[in-house]
């Protein structure tokens, strides 16, 4: 049986646009389901380059009401938070279930409320009214209960950190009844009650954990303070406004988790810790641990955040630990089916912040064209076969200060590698440049097929702004239809190329519509590098697909150990 996406009509190879994205360009709108995913796994309620946070909130709303079945959006909501390691998305979907089936609500809760920020995250949204009534009803409040009255002792000294809302005021309109006086005196000290008010609990009723806590904060030698954290595991900034010296800070460090180390280490820098014999060495182990690295679940580009932005004071060890973290983490990228045409996005759109523009100093320094371009040298420096060729409304060849030099020969960390990357470009966007140059600049080589990483806000084509392709496709749909007939040319009758288009930003349209050879993947988590895989391995498993694969059977809870509960 001839292949189907291979053989089809040029009609079909290239059908006509649907709609305009943001940017003004002819595109193809996203069914309901695959929107509402590409939506959870990027979207973060912040402005984007083209977008508010009040309309991604609008359109999150939207999708949701196209969307009837309520089991998808609770497989959605664990996959986005679980997967694509998001906090905000999921907290919504969350609220969204808990008035349109509170039994699914309470079936993904523990899932996807993990901490006491997600937990507080949700509490807010369901505060605010955008998701139905303001006050928690009656399901809602069993299942924040269950929250409270189950967390560790260290997993709600996190939550009471931070305000806006305050851990309080979830205590306080949650009312959960206490399951012992040890439980009933933790949340009179968390409210700030009269101790007169925790009857029948008393001061002495308090864990053990609060209490050295108390300790801790009214030392007044650095000694006793170290001490005292050779039993206490509560994260750093409980601790900071108390601690004496560097020494102390030192041993705050030694407790912190990966996640807590990579974010402070400017703040470990000011209070001296690298000065204290034997902790830059500690700290740059700590950072590149193997183990620590795969628990943790983070993200390639969040080392990549650490290495950009820290003081020039760092300790250059401490930067080639990032480096190898980095080199860790990327190294769960899977061996594709063969080489690629990777196409970077280094347009100017792509200099927003990747998770939006945040209220009160919130926003990441991270921008999308850093996010992509780790991305591509993950990918190529794994399939060194591979060809990046960044782009905005020019294809550029990728240089270095010794000429030009073919990506598959970069013998580079991904760090440098995407640091270079990112330098390019910022005009316009044209996402059917990497195409237009594998159909002529590589025409002879065989490839397994296409990734773009963009924004997907495509709006020139062939130097012409809002145009559309060939019979009033996009640019994209064009180039692609000529690369697949040349690649076939090449190689046969295979199965044919396949396009995989990575969209880090909350977006409604693609350039290229889902078909058996396309695929329209979102967010930037190591999931997605899964779903590529697959897909190009011919694997049915699609972006949909994986969200529709999620088990929603409980997991039993894992026991952390305390290094692992403070990086929360």
């Amino acid at each position: 049986m001839a292949n189907k996406s291979l053989f089809a009509s040029l009609k079909s190879l290239r059908p006509r646009t649907t709609t305009r994205n943001d940017a003004g360009g002819p595109a193809y709108a996203h069914g309901p389901r695959q929107a509402l995913a590409q939506f959870a796994a990027t979207g973060c309620f912040n402005g984007t380059y083209y977008t508010s946070g009040e309309s991604q909130l609008g359109t999150l709303l939207s999708l949701v009401a196209q969307v009837p079945d309520n089991l998808f959006l609770a497989k959605l909501a664990v996959y986005s938070r679980e997967k694509a390691f998001m906090k905000d998305m999921p907290a919504a979907l969350s609220a969204i279930l808990a008035t349109r089936d509170p039994q699914l609500f309470h079936q993904v809760f523990d899932r996807v409320i993990d901490n006491g920020r997600v937990l507080k995250t949700l509490f807010q949204m369901i505060r605010s009214g955008q998701f139905g009534k303001r006050s928690l009803s009656a399901s809602v409040q069993r299942a924040f209960q269950r929250w409270l009255n189950t967390a560790s002792v260290e997993k709600l000294l996190s939550a009471s950190i931070g305000h806006d809302p305050a851990l309080r005021d979830v205590l306080r309109l949650a009312r959960p009844t206490p399951v012992d006086n040890s439980r009933r005196a933790l949340f009179g000290w968390l409210t700030d009650k009269d101790t007169a008010k925790w009857s029948p609990a008393t001061e002495a009723d308090l864990p053990e954990q609060v209490r050295l806590l108390a300790v801790f904060r009214a030392a007044t030698k650095a000694k006793t303070q170290i001490e005292i954290l050779d039993r206490l595991h509560a994260r750093w900034d409980l601790l900071a406004d108390s601690a004496k010296c560097g020494s102390v800070w030192a041993a705050i460090a030694r407790n912190m988790g990966p996640q807590a180390l990579r974010m402070n280490l400017n703040t470990l820098l000011r209070h001296g810790v690298f000065d204290v014999p034997g902790m830059e060495e500690y700290i740059a182990g700590r950072l590149s641990d193997v183990d620590e690295i795969r628990r943790s679940r983070q993200f390639p580009y969040q080392y990549f955040a650490a290495y950009l932005n820290p003081s020039d004071s760092i300790p250059k060890s401490i930067r080639q630990a990032l480096q190898r973290a980095a080199d860790i983490a990327c190294g769960n990228v899977p061996v594709l089916a063969g080489p690629v045409i990777i196409g970077l996005d280094v347009s100017g759109s792509m200099s927003a912040p990747v998770t939006g523009n945040g209220q009160r100093g919130g926003t990441s320094k991270m921008r999308c064209v850093d996010v992509a371009a780790l991305l591509a040298a993950a990918l190529v420096r794994r399939n060194p076969e591979s060809v990046v060729i960044p782009f905005d409304t020019q294809a550029f060849d990728v240089r270095f200060e010794d000429g030009p030099r073919s990506a598959e020969k970069m013998d580079l960390s991904p760090f440098a590698l995407a640091e270079r990357l990112a330098q390019y470009g910022g005009g316009g966007t044209d996402c059917s440049l990497p195409l237009r140059k594998a159909n002529t600049a590589f025409h002879q080589r065989k490839f397994a097929g296409v990734v773009l990483v963009s924004d997907n806000e495509s709006w020139v084509y062939k130097d012409r702004p809002f145009v559309h392709g060939t019979q009033g496709s996009t640019g994209v749909m064009t180039e692609w239809t000529q690369f697949v007939r040349n690649q076939v040319r090449l190689q046969g009758e295979i199965q044919g190329p396949k396009l995989v288009c990575i969209d880090l930003q909350p977006n409604q349209t693609t350039q290229a519509p889902d078909r058996t050879d396309i695929l329209n993947v979102g967010g930037f988590s190591d999931a997605v590098f899964d779903v590529i895989a697959a897909f190009l391995n011919g694997e049915s498993n699609r972006f949909v697909t994986e969200v529709e694969s999620v088990d929603l059977s409980p997991r039993p809870s894992d026991k952390l150990t305390p290094k692992e509960t403070t990086a929360d």
